[in-house]
């Protein structure tokens, strides 16, 4: 099956090493190949004779602009995928995106969903929670010092390769034409997370418990952990921190 993946960082780069492991031809496309979702350049090439299109590109903001960066995005994949008779396209997404209003990422990451629904490419999506490799770079984000500040937010995190994977199996099935959800098998607070990691890691940081801090603050309950029906995979945070 021909397959053009849309996006070659973290989670792209190992679909496209799962989808050829699993004997398909998968080409990896992106701003650097030439393929550009905002202006629509390069996308007729890449999408021809593609049977799927993975989409796991993501805006380059997290504030206001994500909005027409998915908007922009998704509309020009779409009309490019519609040409080129492309017939499944599969769309990456986040666990409780539609959840919470307040941020703006989440929002716009909500738009990208209800667009691909509405098109006239058959779909997928995939949603995940929290990513592992991205626990690091959130507690990066709201460091003073030696002062780590974190809201005790619930989240189930999960490693890449996991949601990888998943995403190049429904790749290489029929299209869902919904949505399917998966998480790492353990739930913690964002605060207890750190502190686990920084233990874990010889950081000699120290976690404050902070309601306000980060984009995290934001979120209202536990909806960024797995619902009801989720997939939960099997690689347990701990684990994934001494293998790391």
């Amino acid at each position: 099956m021909k397959i053009a993946v849309l996006g070659t960082g973290l989670i792209g780069s190992q679909v496209i090493s799962d989808l050829t492991a699993a004997g398909h031809d998968a080409t990896g496309h992106s701003r650097a190949t030439g393929v550009d979702l905002l202006t629509g350049d390069g996308l007729d090439d890449a999408l021809r004779g593609a049977e799927v299109v993975v989409n796991v590109t993501n805006s380059p903001t997290f504030d206001d602009a994500s909005l027409d960066f998915f908007r922009t995005s998704v509309t020009n994949l779409l009309a490019a995928a519609q040409a080129a008779g492309v017939g499944h396209i599969v769309t990456l997404s986040i666990v409780g995106v539609d959840q919470v209003p307040d941020m703006a990422y989440y929002r716009a990451k909500t738009l990208q969903e209800d667009l691909v629904k509405a098109g006239p490419i058959p779909y997928s999506i995939v949603r995940a929670t929290q990513f592992m490799e991205f626990v690091a770079p959130t507690m990066d984000w709201t460091t003073d010092g030696d002062v780590v500040r974190l809201p005790a937010t619930p989240i189930q995190p999960i490693s890449s390769a996991e949601v990888a994977a998943t995403v190049a199996e429904v790749a290489a099935g029929p299209p869902l034409r919904g949505t399917r959800n998966i998480a790492g098998p353990d739930v913690f607070t964002l605060d207890e997370l750190a502190r686990i990691t920084l233990e874990a890691t010889g950081d000699h940081r120290h976690v404050v418990t902070d309601s306000t801090a980060g984009l995290f603050a934001l979120v209202k309950g536990d909806v960024l952990t797995a619902p009801e029906g989720a997939h939960l995979t099997g690689t347990h945070y701990r684990d994934w921190l001494r293998s790391h």
